[in-house]
């Protein structure tokens, strides 16, 4: 029941406005404090937004991954980039794909329960003809008439599958190792049973584009597979790299590094001439270069200018002394 107030309390409800006395933000502020929100159970939020950024940059350099090596599969360019990361309900992934569709059922271990990426079937027929030896066709404006796919090209598809797996490991490989493995390929979604319709999944929506054709693929992720590795996904723990354990693994990456072997390349100078002295050249003969005798040479490293140095020999081998290191290129 709404309260009248009288003309006194009205005017001294005024008086406090006017004066400052009473914040009318803070009043707003305090209604929606107060305001009740709607919660709908069969989608519970249980990943923070912290969890999904480190899904976004685990999912980025799958896209980087997975376009380069379906890329090379197909011998024609796929872009591939991140279209949305959300949670929702088992039902509601599975209602929102077509029928017929490609979807690879797999298990990685270390996360609990199967996992599934639906490839849109537009992509999957312009993968068949490519790698049958075809390119881009009509044929595609023509998928609805189709029924389903043939055992020849869902074995096709197979590999494209297997591709993508591939690179799901490696992006993965960052956070924690994971070992996939291919279960199954279903063509209808309504015969995929592998979970109660209202289990909560992380849903990563991908744009793939060939042939300037734009269609979608799908990760599904059960939130129960990520209940072990929480922990792995929190951005601070992953960066934290004062913690003993990563620590080690500075450490290891470091010994990695300095043990990589690099190109080094010394320019003793250079000078022109043309085809008919080339040919003419014969051993004994001397070669005028650009430098002087005391002018010191440049070394590179891949291909980049890093040090003067000065020829020499030790142990009757010749080697060069380091006279200079050169933070930019100096030509």
């Amino acid at each position: 029941m709404n309260q009248v107030l009288s003309q006194q309390e009205i005017d001294s409800l005024l008086n406090a406005l006017h004066s400052g006395e009473i914040d009318p933000n803070t009043i707003k502020e305090e209604e929606e404090k107060n305001k009740v929100k709607s919660y709908d159970f069969r989608r519970p939020i249980k990943l923070s937004k912290e969890y999904i950024n480190t899904l976004y940059m685990i999912f980025e350099n799958f896209s980087k991954m997975a376009g380069n090596a379906v890329s090379n599969l197909i011998h024609s360019n796929v872009d591939i980039k991140i279209g949305a990361i959300e949670q929702v309900s088992f039902d509601e992934f599975i209602h929102s794909i077509p029928n017929p569709t490609v979807m690879g059922l797999f298990h990685s271990k270390l996360l609990k329960g199967s996992q599934f990426i639906e490839i849109n079937p537009q992509f999957c027929v312009q993968v068949i003809e490519l790698m049958c030896g075809g390119a881009e066709s009509s044929y595609t404006k023509n998928l609805k008439k189709k029924d389903t796919f043939t055992d020849i090209e869902l074995g096709i598809l197979e590999e494209t599958i297997l591709t993508f797996l591939r690179a799901f490991k490696a992006a993965w490989s960052e956070v924690v190792e994971l070992e996939t493995e291919l279960d199954d390929i279903q063509t209808n979604p309504q015969l995929v049973q592998s979970m109660s319709p209202n289990e909560p999944i992380i849903l990563i929506s991908l744009i793939l584009e060939l042939f300037e054709n734009k269609t979608f693929m799908n990760i599904c992720i059960p939130y129960m597979s990520f209940e072990d590795i929480t922990d792995k996904l929190s951005m601070k723990n992953w960066f934290d790299f004062e913690k003993e354990g990563n620590q080690d693994y500075k450490e290891v990456l470091t010994k990695k590094i300095e043990s990589l072997v690099v190109d080094l390349e010394v320019d003793l100078g250079e000078t022109f001439m043309t085809v008919d002295d080339f040919l003419q050249i014969e051993v004994g003969d001397i070669i005028q270069l650009n430098r002087k005798i005391n002018d010191p040479l440049k070394m590179y490293v891949e291909d980049k200018l890093h040090y003067f140095v000065r020829p020499g020999e030790v142990d009757d081998k010749i080697a060069v002394e380091v006279l200079q290191y050169i933070e930019e290129d100096v030509e």
